[in-house]
């Protein structure tokens, strides 16, 4: 199982956002002006991401890009925010990181998961 993991509820329609392209990414820096690509993949039908990224990464900065202006122009809407970023801070290698996404067109909210 990948270390870290994601899924994308699209809460204006009650259901799973399929298609939506993510990537994960590690800061290249301290300072966390660059970044490196991880891992890339869309959500399946069920708005998860299976396979993202490696089963072991090391302690640091990370980030999970949600492309959501894509998502909404396979469904003929437009949405707020083109795109979600959330950084998160990985302390613990030996621990199973989720980072899920709640997401409509003129908002959104994440929480570390389980």
């Amino acid at each position: 199982m990948s270390h870290v993991t994601t899924h994308v509820l699209d809460a204006a329609l009650g259901a799973p956002a399929r298609g939506v392209p993510v990537r994960l990414e590690a800061a290249a820096d301290d300072a966390r002006t660059r970044w490196e690509p991880v891992a890339e993949g869309r959500t399946d039908e069920d708005g998860r991401v299976p396979g993202l990224g490696p089963d072991r990464l090391a302690a640091g900065f990370y980030r999970v890009v949600f492309d959501t202006a894509a998502y909404f122009e396979t469904s003929g809407r437009n949405g707020f925010y083109p795109e979600v970023t959330v950084v998160f801070h990985l302390t613990d290698e030996n621990a199973h990181y989720h980072v899920p996404l709640l997401l409509s067109p003129f908002a959104y909210s994440t929480y570390r998961g389980s």
